[in-house]
């Protein structure tokens, strides 16, 4: 059986059919609700066959988290588009206004992917954003510095504020809604920073992992 989401492929040919897959997904439910959406509608858009499909995922939910996956690299990079200061509380990194307009844009597909406790997309966007977060604060700051908890209280926030928002928990636009989860993690860290003083001896870094 094929993975639930592929990874990538050396092969040029595979790449291409499954960015056409992706597309045509996205497609597709832009025009009509994702629940209604099937792999017919896919295949014909995408110009593929119902074999060529299976072989590359297990069923549209898989074909959905891989159309979105790339969203989940977009976020991690908005949240640290900046080299060594980062921005103050008042201007969220353009990015992540930019991204933010992309998920409203295509509310339908993150809110089915996107369920209340975080769903599959959740999972790997906490995860992805854990491991940069951390990735980022061991090579900032001393170490023991409460990195693990600092990145996954990032990792959480962000996930939980986003699947929030599709879900229509949280009434902002693109650009209220990043500059509110811009302060607020700013505020994490500016705690984290704080208790790093408190047990390190020496300035602390850059305030953001």
């Amino acid at each position: 059986m094929a993975p639930a989401v592929t990874g990538g492929s050396k092969d040029p040919r595979t790449a291409r059919t499954r960015a056409r897959l992706r597309a045509a997904l996205l497609e597709a439910c832009e025009q009509q609700p994702p629940d209604r959406v099937t792999v017919a509608e896919v295949v014909r858009r995408a110009g593929a066959g119902r074999a060529t499909f299976y072989l590359h995922y297990d069923d549209l939910h898989a074909l959905a988290l891989d159309a979105c996956a790339e969203t989940v690299r977009e976020a991690v990079e908005a949240l640290h588009a900046w080299d060594r200061t980062p921005p103050g509380p008042e201007s969220p990194p353009r990015e992540l206004v930019t991204l933010l307009g992309e998920v409203r844009g295509r509310s339908a597909v993150y809110r089915s992917l996107l369920g209340p406790g975080g769903g599959p997309l959740g999972e790997l966007l906490h995860q992805e954003l854990r491991r940069r977060s951390h990735d980022e604060l061991c090579r900032r700051r001393p170490a023991g510095t409460g990195h693990d908890l600092t990145a996954s209280a990032v990792a959480g926030l962000f996930t939980g504020v986003l699947t929030d928002w599709v879900h229509d928990r949280i009434d902002a636009g693109p650009e209220q809604l990043a500059g509110q989860v811009w302060r607020a993690l700013l505020a994490v860290h500016a705690a984290a920073a704080s208790h790093g003083r408190s047990t390190v001896t020496g300035p602390p870094a850059a305030p953001l992992g």
